[in-house]
């Protein structure tokens, strides 16, 4: 199967320029191999220009709008303690202080410190004695019984 991704494209058009090949004469060539998936005329013009001019890298250069979520345990930890310090802090000011987008700290704060407590409630869990752990399972049990079967009853009552 034909690769037809940009960066294999792009290569293509750079090969064929290399060829002393016209982009006039490269569009048709690639027209016959990608058909519909073919890239536009005035992009093949503009791919052979700028491998004309010298670039040779046929991924895209970054651009610039929202950068990736970078956060490491180091920001996550800092974040964690100053949230620890003060529950009412707001994320711009969390953000503010650790010099970090108030998007990285909403992931933080939703990915990274919710796991975290979910994990630590899950080891306190299995850290307390088993009897009270199997009682508070049975009771929870009981109670789910009991208002399941209210509420059975509550509905052959009026219907």
């Amino acid at each position: 199967m034909l690769d037809s991704s940009r960066s294999a494209r792009r290569a293509v058009i750079q090969f064929l320029r290399a060829e002393w090949e016209h982009a006039s004469q490269i569009y048709p060539r690639m027209k016959e191999v990608y058909g519909e998936k073919c890239l536009a005329r005035c992009t093949i013009f503009r791919w052979c220009q700028r491998y004309e001019a010298g670039r040779v890298n046929i991924k895209d250069l970054p651009r610039p709008g929202q950068a990736h979520i970078v956060s490491n345990s180091a920001t996550i930890s800092a974040v964690d303690e100053l949230i620890r310090q003060n529950r009412r802090i707001t994320t711009h000011e969390i953000a503010v202080e650790q010099s970090i987008t108030k998007g990285t700290v909403h992931h933080i704060i939703t990915k990274s410190l919710v796991r975290q407590s979910w994990c630590t409630v899950g080891a306190q869990a299995s850290v307390r004695e088993p009897s009270s752990f199997y009682i508070e399972a049975i009771l929870s049990l009981i109670m789910s019984i009991i208002y399941c079967y209210t509420i059975r009853i509550l509905l052959l009552k009026f219907l």
